[in-house]
C-alpha cells in the first residue's frame, strides 16, 4: 500500500478545506463560504487524510469554518446521480452497482474516518462554532472533544428530515451528552437550537460573544498545551474508556496508568 502523503494546498482547496500547522497546533478550516461550507465526500476523505498525516508533534486540533457559518452540512449535490468534481456520489455508486451495496458501505466507512480520528488519545480536538452547524456540520462538532460556541451558533441534526439518518459518527456522542430521549427529540423534529440551549444540554463547553470566539479558543489552546503531553494522552485514554468500564476495571486502569507515569518520572529524575 502506498504511503499516505500530506495533502497539498491545492488538494485541500479542492476538498473545501484549509490546514495550518504551527508546532503543536493544527487548525482545520471548512472553506467553502459561498456554499456555507457545505461538505462533500471528498471533504470527509480529506479530513481522514489530514488525520493520517499530521506531524507527531501536533497535540491540539482546532476545527472551524470560514465566514459566518461553521457548516450547512452535506452538499445537496451529493444526492444526485453522477460525480462531484470527479468523485462519485452515493447515488452514482448505487447506480454503478445496483445489486451490490458493498461499494457504498465502504465509501460511508471512509467518510466516517474523517470524523473518528478526532477522538484519538494523542490529540485534543476543539470545534470553534459560529453560525449554523447543520447535519454533518453538527456531527463534526460532536466529533471533537471540546466545543466552543459563538453566541451566533445554531445546531440542527437535519438528516432525518431529508429521509436519511445521521451516519457520520454523531449519534453516540449526542446520546452520551443529552440522553436518548432528548436525542430522539432533537433528531426527529430536526429543530434548530441556539447556543444558550446548546450549553444547557451540555452540547457546548463554552459560549462566548461572537467577537470573542477566536480569543477564547486561543486561550483554551494555551491552557491545554500547558499540561505535559504524556500526562494529557494518558488521562484522555482513561477518560475514553471510563464510560464502558465498571468501577473495578477503571480503578485497575488508573493504577496501571499512574504506575507508568511514576516510572517515567523516576527514570527522568535519574
Amino acid at each position: 500500500m502506498a504511503q499516505m502523503t500530506t495533502p497539498t494546498a491545492e488538494e485541500l482547496a479542492a476538498s473545501g478545506l484549509g490546514l495550518a500547522v504551527d508546532g503543536a497546533v493544527a487548525r482545520i478550516t471548512l472553506s467553502r463560504p459561498r456554499r456555507r461550507n457545505a461538505m462533500t465526500g471528498r471533504t470527509w476523505t480529506m479530513l481522514a487524510r489530514i488525520g493520517q498525516t499530521l506531524p507527531e508533534a501536533v497535540r491540539i486540533v482546532v476545527v472551524g469554518g470560514a465566514g459566518p457559518t461553521f457548516s450547512s452540512g452535506i452538499d445537496l449535490d451529493m444526492f444526485r446521480p453522477g460525480d462531484i468534481d470527479g468523485e462519485p456520489t452515493p447515488l452514482s455508486l448505487l447506480a454503478d452497482h445496483p445489486d451490490d451495496t458493498a461499494p457504498l458501505e465502504r465509501a460511508i466507512a471512509e467518510y466516517q474516518e474523517g470524523f473518528l480520528w478526532l477522538r484519538r488519545a494523542d490529540i485534543v480536538s476543539v470545534a470553534a462554532v459560529r453560525g449554523h452547524a447543520i447535519g454533518a456540520g453538527f456531527q463534526l462538532a460532536l466529533s471533537c472533544d471540546i466545543r466552543v460556541l459563538s453566541d451566533t451558533a445554531r445546531l440542527c441534526m437535519k438528516e432525518p428530515a431529508l429521509g436519511l439518518v445521521p451516519d457520520l459518527t454523531g449519534t453516540k456522542p449526542l446520546v452520551e451528552l443529552v440522553g436518548v430521549n432528548r436525542a430522539v427529540e432533537l433528531c426527529l423534529t430536526a429543530r434548530t437550537i441556539d447556543a444558550e440551549e446548546a450549553a444547557r444540554l451540555r452540547l457546548a463547553e463554552q459560549v462566548v460573544a461572537d467577537s470573542e470566539l477566536e480569543p477564547a479558543v486561543d486561550e483554551l489552546v494555551a491552557q491545554l498545551l500547558a499540561v505535559p503531553a504524556d500526562a494529557a494522552r494518558a488521562t484522555k485514554e482513561l477518560l475514553l474508556q471510563a464510560g464502558r468500564n465498571d468501577l473495578e476495571t477503571q480503578a485497575r486502569a488508573e493504577r496501571a496508568a499512574q504506575l507508568a507515569r511514576l516510572v517515567a518520572m523516576a527514570g527522568a529524575a535519574r
